[in-house]
């Protein structure tokens, strides 16, 4: 089964909006990691202002959904409110990643391609011909 969860971006305070949401929603995060713990990446210095940052985190809110979130790095825009939400779609299998990814994206733009993350997942980003901001993965296993 298809899931589809809300995923919020913020600019440097993720994890204060996420300790509120988490005092209210009560429970455990699923996952929360910083940018300092990605793995080093050939071409992509990390300033030392995004180490502490949240590059994920998620709340379950129920059985079947989860609120998650991020900040932005350096390396990619502001986030602007109003329009700082994707829509994170997950799915069973990797062609069904694939087949929503190319329908989403058509006329639209392909801000990450489909591919192999080293959290695990097959992931991908995209802005829809709407202006509504993507997320679709399919979690492979750890890598």
């Amino acid at each position: 089964m298809t899931k589809v969860n809300t995923y919020l971006t913020f600019n440097g305070n993720c994890r204060k909006a996420f300790e509120f949401y988490r005092s209210i929603f009560g429970g455990e995060f699923s996952s929360i990691s910083t940018f300092g713990e990605m793995p080093t990446q050939e071409g992509y210095k990390m300033s030392k202002n995004d180490t502490h940052k949240i590059m994920h985190v998620a709340l379950p809110i129920s059985k079947e959904t989860a609120l998650m979130g991020s900040d932005t790095s350096e390396h990619y825009e502001k986030a602007t409110f109003g329009d700082n939400f994707s829509i994170s779609i997950h799915t069973d299998t990797k062609e069904e990643a694939d087949r929503l990814f190319k329908a989403l994206s058509e006329y639209g733009e392909k801000t990450m391609p489909m591919d192999n993350t080293f959290w695990g997942s097959y992931f991908g980003m995209l802005k829809d011909q709407f202006g509504i901001n993507w997320m679709v993965s399919f979690e492979t296993g750890t890598q």
